[in-house]
């Protein structure tokens, strides 16, 4: 929900920016590289710095595909980073795998001969 409430900040301060000075001033170029430049800002703090955030505080959503032949273990935050654990069986691993804000500096660490489905005797 906060998501949506957030994107519909955005567009409403671009469509303020662009009646305001589109309609009313009749200042057209201005108004539309203002608006393109508030979209543009909206989206890369949104991308950027936000998105994990309003998942992890306040109910977001999103979404994170297990890569083809890999089972998912477990999921944790660190900060305001997730970090999802995948076992590969083909090579016998443990991939946990750091979503940090923006995709930047993502971190993985790869655990060999992890096995975690072997049965303990």
């Amino acid at each position: 929900m906060i998501t949506y409430a957030y994107w519909a900040g955005v567009l409403a301060l671009a469509a303020v920016i662009l009646f305001g000075l589109g309609a009313k001033a009749k200042k057209w170029k201005p108004a539309v590289a203002i608006s393109l430049l508030v979209l543009a800002i909206g989206w890369g703090a949104y991308i950027f710095h936000y998105q994990q955030i309003f998942v992890k505080r306040y109910g977001g959503v999103m979404s994170i595909n297990v890569p083809d032949g890999q089972f998912h273990m477990g999921a944790t935050w660190k900060d305001d980073n997730l970090w999802i654990q995948n076992y590969d069986p083909k090579t016998n691993t443990c991939i946990f795998s750091e979503y940090s804000k923006g995709n930047l500096l993502e971190g993985k660490v790869i655990i060999k001969n992890c096995n975690p489905l072997r049965l303990q005797k």
